[in-house]
């Protein structure tokens, strides 16, 4: 993936939509470009987070097991495809986090993956960029709560 194409997945993606071509540019310069196969792990649920996804190309899983004593399974939370955005949300706030789901490729996927320390340090330094994110994120994590109660609603 080039660097340009990097840009446009940024600047398309839910998360990071409507922000500056130069704070899109900065972003930019902070990720990697992971590909990955059909059924293929991204993070386990319990495993140790550092890392924000951005799909460019393909599909994931997002899923939580559930153990609740004589019943336990897997429950999706979602879905999701180009320009959706996951992971470990709560290094922008500089702690560490353990990953509550597990996700998986249900396509091969293109992947841009970046530090959220490295962004956090980025949104610091520019307390108007670290609104910005910081709101979106709002808007972002309210959907995934509201995605995993509806999940939750048909075990």
């Amino acid at each position: 993936m080039e660097s340009t194409e990097i840009e446009q997945t940024l600047a398309s993606c839910e998360f990071f939509k409507g922000l500056k071509q130069s704070e899109i540019r900065n972003i930019a310069s902070i990720c990697q470009v992971k590909t990955y196969e059909k059924g293929e792990l991204i993070y386990q649920q319990g495993d140790f987070g550092e890392h924000i996804y951005i799909i460019g190309e393909g599909q994931v899983v997002l899923e939580r097991s559930m153990d609740m004593g004589s019943r336990e399974g897997r429950v999706v939370i979602a879905s999701l495809g180009r320009g959706r955005v996951f992971g470990c949300w709560s290094t922008l706030l500089n702690e560490s986090h353990i990953m509550m789901l597990r996700t998986y490729c249900q396509t091969p996927a293109t992947i841009l993956v970046l530090k959220g320390a490295d962004l956090r340090d980025r949104m610091t330094r520019d307390t108007q960029f670290g609104f910005n994110v910081m709101e979106r994120l709002c808007f972002l994590l309210r959907e995934r709560i509201q995605a995993a109660y509806g999940a939750m609603e048909k075990i």
